[in-house]
Parts: C-alpha cells; sequence; structure tokens
C-alpha cells in the first residue's frame, strides 16, 4: 500500500476543492440573489447576501470541511483515522446538493433521500476510478484482491447511482415526458453515460485480443472521462428549473412533499403507507447482510441462535414500520404521533437490535485473512473495534448524556423547529435517535461486547440513572405553557389538528410512560441475567471444587482454622491475669 502517495493525491484533491467551495460561495452569493459580483465589494454586502439563500451557506459548509480534510490528510497515519476524512467529505458533497432542487416540492422526500444514496456513490466511483487509473499509469499495478475489490465498489457504486438519478428523474420531471423538457433529455443523457460506463466494464473484462493489463490504463481513463460528463451534466441540471417547480404545490407539499388533510384515525395510520427510502433501503440491506452471515455459518456447519435472527429482523422491520407507516408520514405534523415515532426508534428498535449481536456474527461468518495477505473485512472490523474515536464513542458517561441529554437539547431549544422544516434534518434527527438509542442499548443489554465491557452492577446503575430524566422530560413538555415548534405547525395548518397544545401534552404523557416501559423491561432483563451468571459461577466453581482443581476453598478452611488457633492461644496466655485478685 503506497500511503504516503495516495495521501497526497487526497491533499491534492481536498485543497483544489475547498479554494473551488469558496470561490462558489461567493459567485452564489451573487447569483442566488440576482445582482452583479461588483456588489459584494461593499461593505457588509457579502456576508448578508451569503446568508439571504441556503446554498452559499452550503458552500461554506463545503468549504469548512474540505480544509479540515486538507489539514488532517496531513498528519493521518492509519486508515481508520482516512475513514474518518471519507465521512467528512460525504457531509461536505451532500451539503450543496441537498439544498438545491431536491429541497422543496411534491415528493421531494423521494427526491432527497435518493441524493443520500446517489451522490456520494458516483462521488465514490469516480474517484476510485480515477485513483486506480493515476496508480496504473505511475506503474503500481494494484494486486488481484485490490483490483476484486475496486470491481465490486465499482458494481455497488453503478447500481446506486442509477437507481438514484431514476428516482430523482421520476421526481423532477414530476410525471412528464423525459422528451419534453431540457432537464428530461439531460437525465436521458445521463443514462446513456452510465451504459457506456457498463460497455467499458465489459470491454475490459470479456473482449479476446490484447491481454487486460495493455487495455486497462485506456479503459479506465475513458471511465473516468465519461463519470466527469455525468458529473457535468449534473451540474447543468442545477442551472435548468426543472418541470416539478411549475406543478401546482401546497404549504404541506412544500415542507413534507406530500399531503396529510385526512385526519389520522387508526385505519389511516396503519394503510396510509408512504416508503421512507433512507430507512426502508437501510433496514432492508442490514436485514439482507445478516441473512448472508448466518447462511454462511449454516453451509460451514457453525450454529447461530435462532432468537438472535428473530430479534435482529424484528428490529428492524419496527424501524420500516414506524418510518413508512402512517405513523412516519403523520410524525412530521403531530408532535404527538412523531413522539410514538421517536420512542420507537429510540427505544423498540434498538432494544432488538442490539441483542441480535451483528458484530459478533460479522466476525464468525468472515475467516480472517492469512498473514502477508492484505487486511479484509475481519480485520477492518477488529481495528474499528479497538480505534480510539470507537472507544470514545462507547464510553458509558458519553452514551449515558447523549441518550438522555438529547431529548433537553432537541425539543425544548429551536432545533427541532428547524429540523421539522426540512427532510434532511429531519431524517437526520430520527437517524441521531436510533443510534443513540443503539449505542446506549448495546452497552446494558447487547449481545456484542463492547471495547470497554460494564459489569452488572454499573449496567443496571446506568439504566436506573437514565430512567428519571425520561421521566423529567415527559413532565416539562405536560406542563409547559409554550408550544413547541408552534410556528412550524402553524405554516402546515392541518385542518384536523384543532388544538397544538392538547397534543403536546399527549406527547409529553406518551414520552413519559413509552420512555419508562422499555427501560423496565431492560432492569428485569438485567437482573435476570446477573441472577444466572451468578448460578453459572458458584455451578463452575463447585464443579472445579468436587473435581479437584480448586483448593481455594481449602485454603480458606486453613487460613480460619490457624486464625482460631492464633486466638486460643492468645487467650491462653491471658487467663492468669483474669485470676489475680483485684
Amino acid at each position: 500500500m503506497h500511503s504516503g502517495e495516495d495521501l497526497t493525491l487526497v491533499r491534492w484533491a481536498s485543497g483544489v476543492w475547498t479554494l473551488a467551495a469558496v470561490a462558489l460561495a461567493v459567485v452564489d452569493s451573487a447569483d442566488a440573489n440576482g445582482v452583479p459580483l461588483a456588489r459584494l465589494l461593499e461593505p457588509g454586502a457579502l456576508g448578508y447576501l451569503a446568508q439571504a439563500s441556503y446554498l452559499p451557506t452550503a458552500w461554506i459548509v463545503t468549504a469548512a470541511l474540505a480544509f479540515m480534510v486538507f489539514c488532517a490528510a496531513n498528519i493521518v497515519q492509519t486508515w481508520m483515522a482516512s475513514l474518518a476524512l471519507s465521512g467528512l467529505s460525504v457531509v461536505a458533497l451532500l451539503a450543496p446538493v441537498l439544498v438545491t432542487q431536491v429541497l422543496v416540492g411534491p415528493n421531494h422526500d423521494f427526491g432527497g433521500d435518493a441524493a443520500i444514496f446517489a451522490t456520494p456513490a458516483l462521488a465514490a466511483w469516480a474517484g476510485s476510478t480515477a485513483t486506480v487509473a493515476l496508480r496504473w499509469r505511475a506503474g503500481r499495478v494494484s494486486s488481484p484482491a485490490a483490483v476484486r475489490r475496486f470491481v465490486r465498489l465499482s458494481l455497488l457504486c453503478a447500481v446506486i447511482t442509477g437507481a438514484g438519478m431514476l428516482i430523482i428523474g421520476a421526481f423532477e420531471l414530476a410525471g412528464g415526458s423525459p422528451f419534453a423538457t431540457p432537464t428530461g433529455w439531460l437525465f436521458l443523457t445521463q443514462f446513456a453515460l452510465l451504459a457506456a460506463l457498463g460497455a467499458l466494464g465489459i470491454l475490459q473484462h470479456r473482449t479476446p485480443g490484447s491481454p487486460a493489463a495493455a487495455r486497462t490504463p485506456r479503459v479506465l481513463l475513458a471511465a473516468v472521462a465519461v463519470q466527469l460528463v455525468i458529473v457535468g451534466v449534473s451540474v447543468v441540471m442545477t442551472r435548468i428549473p426543472p418541470p416539478q417547480y411549475f406543478v401546482p404545490t401546497s404549504i404541506m407539499q412544500l415542507f413534507l412533499g406530500f399531503d396529510v388533510t385526512a385526519a389520522p384515525t387508526l385505519d389511516v395510520l396503519v394503510a396510509a403507507w408512504r416508503i421512507n427510502i433512507l430507512f426502508a433501503v437501510v433496514s432492508v440491506a442490514a436485514i439482507a447482510l445478516y441473512l448472508i452471515g448466518v447462511n454462511r455459518l449454516r453451509r460451514r456447519g457453525d450454529a447461530w441462535p435462532l432468537g438472535r435472527t428473530i430479534v435482529w429482523v424484528l428490529g428492524w422491520l419496527v424501524v420500516i414500520a414506524t418510518t413508512s407507516s402512517g405513523l412516519g408520514k403523520y410524525s412530521t405534523v403531530s408532535f404527538s404521533l412523531h413522539m410514538v415515532l421517536h420512542m420507537s426508534l429510540n427505544m423498540l428498535g434498538p432494544l432488538l437490535l442490539v441483542m441480535g449481536g451483528p458484530i459478533t456474527l460479522a466476525l464468525r461468518a468472515i475467516a480472517p485473512r492469512r498473514r502477508g495477505e492484505a487486511a479484509g473485512v475481519h480485520e477492518w472490523i477488529t481495528g474499528l473495534l479497538n480505534w480510539s474515536v470507537t472507544r470514545s464513542m462507547l464510553n458509558p458517561l458519553w452514551v449515558f448524556v447523549t441518550f438522555v441529554g438529547s431529548y433537553y437539547l432537541i425539543y425544548l431549544t429551536p432545533i427541532f423547529q428547524e429540523a421539522m422544516r426540512y427532510h434532511w434534518s429531519h431524517q437526520l434527527m430520527n437517524l441521531h435517535f436510533l443510534i443513540g438509542g443503539y449505542l446506549f442499548y448495546s452497552l446494558v443489554i447487547g449481545v456484542d461486547h463492547p471495547p470497554r465491557p460494564l459489569p452488572h452492577i454499573g449496567k443496571l446503575g446506568l439504566v436506573l440513572a437514565a430512567m428519571p430524566f425520561h421521566a423529567f422530560f415527559g413532565v416539562i413538555i405536560m406542563t409547559s405553557t409554550t408550544v413547541i415548534a408552534q410556528t412550524f405547525y402553524d405554516y402546515i395548518n392541518a385542518p384536523w389538528m384543532t388544538d397544538l397544545a392538547a397534543d403536546q401534552y399527549l406527547g409529553g404523557g406518551i414520552a413519559w410512560s413509552a420512555g419508562e416501559l422499555p427501560l423496565i423491561v431492560v432492569v428485569i432483563a438485567l437482573v435476570t441475567q446477573w441472577s444466572r451468571q451468578d448460578a453459572r459461577t458458584a455451578a463452575r466453581t463447585d464443579r472445579h471444587l468436587d473435581g479437584g482443581l480448586d483448593d481455594s476453598f481449602d485454603a480458606y478452611n486453613d487460613m480460619l482454622t490457624r486464625l482460631g488457633s492464633r486466638s486460643t492461644t492468645t487467650l491462653s496466655g491471658a487467663a492468669p491475669a483474669r485470676d489475680e485478685p483485684r
């Protein structure tokens, strides 16, 4: 692995990215407000115009994150730190995408979720292809294992990119013909370019004649060129108003992407499904990977508890049902229903998921690489578990503060109202609840062993300490005279929502009761586990004593005998003194 040369490429790319983002923040400040660039030279003009629209602010975020990547690329030494840089890069990529054409309009929830998948996939595909091409031109031929990984990554990114473009195209065309508008023709161009990339892949692997090694540099460079054209077409599309901009749009569709005019009766909550693409895709992928791991164990002749498989699947089904059913749909306009969703994602779903033991399954199903071979998934998981950042994230104090403090930070500040205004921020909030609950329950009742396992008394203390905070939060919500996110709910103005204060009172009661019940179940489970562990320890000790493998009991009795003999000797020596006359 030529990490120094690879990081040099990262430094150059992130440096150029930073400068480009800064330039675009300036240019778009003028462009979005319809003023010439010369106006930005006036005192205070740039700051005012930059905050007057979303895109310049997004470019500022991108520039800051890209600069962080540039600085970190000069000091990182491990692949795990490089992975963290990839995470920053994904956020930097998404910032300007999610505030443009997928931000508003009918069905923008579909378009936004599709962009969350397609944008990083296209970037990873183009970036990895360019990196491999540059390596090849420099005479650094990749190993067969690295080539296989690149091919698999390319196929995965191609599928995700194509599916994402298809959904975004359907959203932006708003039911119109792709042949009737410039936007439609640009989408057709992108799909034609994707087909060209597929043809290049077939050319590389199946065409007879010249050796593959001789064709590889030309094919890779051609693929990079096609991918750059796809990116260029995407940029051009941002300059053309899509047909969905001209579709009549209600206030609900503007904020949510859909209407919720019918009252949320039980049958509506059960039957009025609207797929949440982000959580549905993540859930299905998690279930599929888990079942693949179980199947690999069984083919190898190893057993895996059926109960763990069941709770893992049930946990993700809870996530799908709560985010894609009528509950997820109506949670955007009702505080009480939002609280049901919150408790499901933060309590019920994670409680089931942590008992599935996905990390344990992965380490058992994936064989470690042999000495001298390139690190594989097994080694990556082990490295991440031992990474200092992972240890910090799983610090019990940090997990506890995140788990209980999020309620107060999000709902008792303007954060909740701001998060509800945009689909991407609403998704981020729900994802935060799910991850926070998973980390908490993984420490107290999870099958996977954390880097710093807690004793049972510590686990019990963590749960008991969390219970009053949930109760206090529920009481605060129920007794509050201020309606949380009232401005947002007034904008939505759902015809069936006649009393926001009463709905909030109900939401506080749900937070109180629904937050306590899972924790009580966890306490009972912990006490049961504790007693069973003590019983197993006692039985193991008895077996060792009976088999003569443990002489600690005999040693303890000998110690008591010696102490008794010493006490008897002391009392005998002191007896004459007690017989003397007083």
